[in-house]
């Protein structure tokens, strides 16, 4: 190939994986030799092969789909036959196919130089990736970067005991296996208990493999137990160690050095009724401004955990090495220590609490005008529920919110009105995913499902707390302070293209073109309300966005159309807004606590675990939930269920229980005797015979035929009869590439 010369989509594909650290436009540009009119020809053969999903933009950058990023998080699980160590990534989605083997370096130099860190079988490590250039290993190397937790037992699960003496331990993961533990395996380990075990050879060559217990967590079937799976699965650090404790307790309550005295202001907390922790308090009052007429002035005060939780300190290391708190339906897992989280820094009525607060000034017409920090000493005038303000509002006050409903809680109604013009002038994605909430009994099982209502007060806070962030981002960029911003990018070409066909399955079209907005998909969310489509609509615009990462470069964030904005309102529970904290404490000028010119060099990394942190989080309460359901329906096999179709694969259908907000699966070959075609534009599997099948959205009666609790899987039999599909989604040939042909075994079954 000649320098200067557009390469041919395969050696642009090949440099892309190549060189992922140098996969964007300019750098790929620059390699090639590329300039003027080239550039432009570059550019558009970067986005055919977006359009085409043969890569996908990350950032700035682009990536091929399912490649691993630049900093992820690793479980060395084994090693190879030259003995080196073998990591996969510690969360991967099921859907991309099997976690790819990474081949974890470390040369000897480095290793009695103490230059890198030194993992070991069992480690959950944050290593920097690379593509690996011999083709006959796996697909990428890592250096390790950090140890996260060693973890001797790699492998978790539960104990059944056999009339031999033996036991079997029966997997906790979907995809586990069965393992056999010998009675002088055992230690005090009984049966029902959740145990962590070292993984041995195959007793024979077809034969179980063999496991010895190293240490038991509890009872499975203890109150906490399923929470605890979920805790140990994913390696989230849960016990504070000694150091961090002793520090915590340590600290004493914050002066008023480098403080303003507003505890004459009457700021109040809103939060959930159950709330432990108030790390967020309002108040506001009209601008007595002539300039601003029918303006407001919204403060927002953030409880100073800087000031406390101090860099490379025991409690720092700790945040950091957590990352966030987690939220189980039976417990918390927080991110510091309750002398720091529930006390200290907790924004509690009628105490003394230190804070760092933004004033905000908003016209009329609900712009941002201008805004201030300060760094304060406030005293909350009162601890509220969502629901108790709102009662208030609506006319039913209390003996707490009747003295408080002129003098605040209407002003903060009103500013609310004032600022929510705004938002409508925005128009952030307004999706309608209604959030459930899992009741539990006193003994840890599950109750019920709820789903709270949507208030006008979680609105309120929420749009407060936004403006809130913005501002931060706004002040740190000003000031050019490094920083954490939050960033959301843009659905990506292919993504945009999936939800395009699909949409004109059903009579809806999306605007074409690289520059979408989050208004593009509010006017097809709004058409759908009230129709058949609303929730498969919903979920489908739902699945082709981003996910929003911590970056210290800015792209702005997609969803809610802003173009800056970095977490600063929940310090206490997210190391991120912590990260801004400190950033504003010492770009204002505010004293003690400010950032470090250190930590401002690793913001790269810190931005690389924190992201993967929360991913970790979300994974761990959502099996948590799986499992709490599993667990609650293994009682009902052979029940019959009003189900949704929530995902439709090539392998099967998974099925949505609305009542208990749980997902179970039924595979193609249950469905009947017919060839089953699956069609990712019209999101539906069709009999290529019959013309009857199964779309994405449809209701559906099921029976339960299968509950595997540990594993948190739900396996469904199909009772209703498939409807008439529409001609293009059961023709193979019509489908084109993505139609698959997909047998079944057996015959349909009508409704019962």
């Amino acid at each position: 190939m000649i320098h200067g010369e557009v390469p041919p989509r395969d050696v642009l594909l090949q440099f892309i994986t190549d060189n992922p650290e140098r996969a964007s436009k300019r750098e790929i540009a620059k390699a090639f030799g590329l300039k003027g009119e080239q550039r432009v020809e570059l550019k558009q053969a970067l986005k055919d092969l977006e359009n085409d999903g043969m890569v996908q933009k990350s950032r700035k950058a682009l990536s091929r789909p399912g490649a691993l990023p630049s900093v992820t998080v690793l479980d060395i699980t084994t090693r190879d036959k030259d003995g080196e160590l073998i990591g996969r990534p510690a969360e991967w989605p099921e859907e991309v196919g099997v976690a790819p083997a990474v081949l974890v370096r470390q040369s000897s130099s480095d290793r009695s130089k103490g230059k890198a860190p030194v993992g070991g079988l069992g480690d959950r490590v944050l290593a920097k990736i690379f593509v690996n250039k011999d083709r006959s290993g796996p697909a990428y190397t890592a250096r390790v970067i950090k140890i996260l937790d060693r973890r001797v037992g790699a492998m978790l699960g539960v104990i059944r005991m056999l009339p031999d003496g033996g036991a079997r331990l029966m997997p906790i993961e979907r995809r586990g296996e069965e393992m056999q533990i010998d009675a002088d395996a055992l230690g005090e380990a009984k049966d029902g208990d959740l145990v962590e075990v070292e993984v041995g050879a195959r007793s024979a060559r077809f034969g179980l493999a063999r496991a010895k217990v190293l240490s038991v967590v509890g009872s499975v079937a203890s109150e906490k137990a399923i929470s605890m799976i979920a805790i140990h699965a994913h390696g989230i650090p849960y016990i504070f160690p000694q150091s961090v404790i002793s520090e915590a307790e340590a600290a004493e309550a914050a002066t008023m050095a480098h403080r303003e005295d507003w505890r004459d202001l009457p700021l109040i907390t809103i939060d959930p009724a159950d709330a432990k922790d108030h790390d967020d308090a309002v108040f506001a009052e009209p601008d007595p401004s002539e300039d601003n007429p029918g303006g407001v002035i919204v403060t927002v005060a953030i409880a100073d955990v800087s000031y406390y939780v101090r860099t490379k300190s025991a409690l720092d290391r700790e945040a950091l090495k957590r990352g966030n708190s987690v939220y189980f339906p039976d417990r918390v897992v927080p991110m510091l220590p309750e002398r720091i989280s529930n006390d200290l820094c907790s924004l509690r009525e009628g105490v003394d609490r230190p804070a760092l607060a933004v004033r905000m000034v908003f016209s009329t017409e609900g712009r941002k005008a201008s805004h201030t920090f300060h760094r304060i000493m406030m005293k909350s005038a009162a601890k509220l529920s969502y629901q108790q303000a709102q009662a208030a509002i609506d006319g039913k006050p209390d003996d707490k919110t009747g003295p408080l409903l002129e003098p605040i809680l209407k002003p903060l109604w009103h500013a609310y009105a004032v600022m929510k013009r705004g938002r409508d002038r925005r128009q952030p994605l307004e999706l309608d995913m209604p959030e459930r909430k899992i009741i539990l009994k006193e003994d840890g099982t599950v109750d019920r499902v709820h789903v709270p209502e949507r208030l006008d007060a979680h609105k309120l806070i929420e749009e407060m707390m936004i403006q809130a962030n913005v501002s931060a981002a706004e002040t740190l960029e000003k000031k050019r302070q490094p920083l954490v911003y939050r960033v959301h990018d843009a659905p990506t070409l292919a993504k945009q293209e999936v939800l395009r066909e699909f949409l004109a399955t059903i009579g809806f079209s999306l605007v074409k073109g690289g520059n979408l907005r989050s208004n593009s998909f509010n006017g097809i969310l709004a058409k759908a309300v009230d129709t058949p489509h609303q929730t498969m609509v919903n979920e489908m615009v739902l699945r082709s966005q981003s996910q929003a990462v911590y970056s210290p470069e800015n792209i702005g964030h997609f969803g809610l159309n802003l173009m800056k904005y970095a977490h600063f309102t929940s310090p206490i529970r997210r190391y991120a807004d912590l990260i801004v904290h400190r950033a504003l404490v010492g770009s204002l000028g505010l004293g003690e606590g400010a950032i470090t010119r250190e930590e401002e060099a690793s913001l790269d990394d810190i931005a690389a675990e924190i992201s993967t942190f929360e991913r970790r989080a979300m994974a761990a309460e959502r099996d948590t939930i799986n499992r709490l359901i599993a667990h609650h329906l293994a009682g009902r096999i052979g029940d019959e269920f009003d189900g949704q179709v929530a995902g439709v694969t090539k392998a099967g259908l998974f099925i949505s229980l609305p009542q208990f907000g749980a997902d179970g699966f039924i595979p193609v070959s249950t469905l009947g005797r017919d060839y089953y075609i699956y069609d990712e534009a019209h999101q539906a599997l069709t009999g290529e015979k019959s013309g009857l099948g199964y779309q994405l959205g449809d209701t559906v009666e099921v029976r339960l035929v299968e509950a595997v609790p540990l594993a948190g899987a739900l396996r469904f039999e199909m009772l209703s009869e498939g409807r008439k599909m529409p001609a293009g989604s059961r023709s193979f040939h019509k489908a084109g590439r993505r139609g698959k042909k997909l047998p079944g075994t057996r015959p349909p079954r009508g409704r019962r």
